[in-house]
């Protein structure tokens, strides 16, 4: 609370300082991400969404506590201590279980709440703005009352250093599924009104000690992207809305879906005011960039018995479309799309079986010889320390390649 506190009282008087989010439960990204933090003392901001992680297991398999002592554990490996860690909860809300009567989700909804507080998730994303089943219609009151219905949850818990985000106006998690023409950045008085609705739901139910906590309001600066697009944020087009800020006492935006922003787009998101960066498909396309740079230079080496990582990768997802049929058009171009879209469907694929002894047999490979530096700079655009013992080169390319996105949003927010 008080790493984010001083970030946000920075921000608001006009320094350029802001946080990354890392949002992100691949362990070899995660290595990577822990990897760039290692040789300072600067604080780790890592989150998982209500999908990823709830008291069922959510898709990764992990409740709010297994997921704690995987990030921990994977932070010690890396030479991270865990105390530098900031877990997050986001968009907790009735969204896994949407297709339940209202009373039903939210019920479930309280239960993830009180397993991410119980955990040890401190910066909590209030969202409750997905019309369940039985919603006939649903209002930004309403959303709100809801909103501090599980604020009230995660109250309960005791826990002092609670800090809370609120709002949802923000792209497709993961990217849109469609090309787009335009983006709406949102409108000062809409940001407004979210906020007076959430002081006012959590003011009924004596809530306003964790209102005063609210740190960030969720709004869209007019960034987004899709698998073969990015909108780029334009400064001007959210001048208003970065204004209007200091009619938000004590708050800073969140931006969600900053992902393939360029460096100067990113300072200047920070410097309007989006303190709270949000990133995850850019960090698993930048391991699956080193993975495919790591298959090009096994080729080169002519081994006898080559993983076949990327045709085992085509083969599991063509056999199992689920993840990336929304955001592939069937037509000629659908495998390049499928394996190299910026969405990343990608990610939902490294856990399988096949893949997993693919990517380890390719390590192994790139393990048992000495590939020379201008081979492995002709795959991965640079030149990478090989070091003394070759076993390392695999990781260190990773780290290498996506250490790039984290040390782009690490200096954007002025770490």
């Amino acid at each position: 609370m008080s790493v984010l506190g001083d970030t946000v009282r920075a921000n608001r008087a006009g320094q350029r300082r802001g946080i990354p989010s890392f949002c992100t439960a691949h362990p070899e990204t995660l290595r990577a991400i822990f990897a760039a933090y290692r040789d300072d003392e600067a604080p780790i901001l890592i989150e998982a969404t209500c999908n990823q992680v709830n008291q069922f297991g959510g898709y990764t398999g992990m409740k709010p506590a297994d997921f704690r002592v995987f990030v921990e554990g994977l932070a010690r490996e890396a030479g991270v201590e865990p105390t530098r860690l900031i877990l997050g909860g986001d968009h907790l809300g009735p969204n896994p279980w949407r297709n339940q009567p209202a009373a039903s989700a939210m019920a479930k909804a309280r239960d993830m709440v009180t397993a991410y507080v119980a955990a040890g998730f401190t910066k909590i994303h209030l969202d409750a703005s997905m019309a369940c089943a039985d919603d006939v219609a649903l209002d930004e009151a309403t959303m709100a009352a809801r909103a501090a219905e599980l604020c009230a949850v995660a109250e309960a818990s005791g826990q002092a250093d609670l800090c809370y985000v609120i709002g949802t106006e923000v792209p497709i998690p993961g990217g849109e599924t469609e090309v787009l023409d335009t983006l709406a950045v949102t409108a000062p008085e809409a940001a407004a009104r979210t906020y007076e609705l959430h002081r006012q739901a959590l003011a009924a139910r004596g809530l306003m000690s964790a209102f005063s906590r609210v740190i960030g309001i969720v709004v869209q600066p007019g960034v987004d992207f899709g698998n073969a697009q990015v909108f780029g944020f334009a400064p001007q087009k959210a001048e208003a809305l970065s204004r209007s800020v200091e009619e938000l006492p004590g708050l800073v935006f969140e931006a969600h879906s900053t992902d393939y922003q360029s460096q100067g787009a990113l300072s200047e998101l920070v410097a309007s005011h989006f303190a709270i960066l949000k990133v995850g498909p850019e960090l698993t396309f930048a391991f699956r960039q080193a993975v495919t740079a790591l298959a090009h230079i096994e080729a080169a080496l002519n081994l006898t018995e080559p993983s076949r990582i990327l045709e085992v990768i085509a083969e599991e997802m063509r056999a199992n479309s689920r993840d990336w049929r929304a955001y592939v058009a069937a037509d000629d171009h659908e495998v390049t799309m499928m394996l190299y879209g910026l969405s990343d469907r990608v990610r939902y694929y490294w856990p399988r079986p096949a893949i997993q002894t693919a990517l380890k047999k390719l390590y192994a490979n790139i393990a048992s010889v000495r590939p020379e530096p201008g081979l492995v700079a002709q795959f991965t655009g640079r030149l990478v320390e090989a070091g003394s013992e070759p076993a390392g080169l695999a990781r260190r390319i990773i780290d290498t390649m996506v250490g790039e996105v984290v040390r782009k949003y690490r200096a954007a927010t002025g770490d």
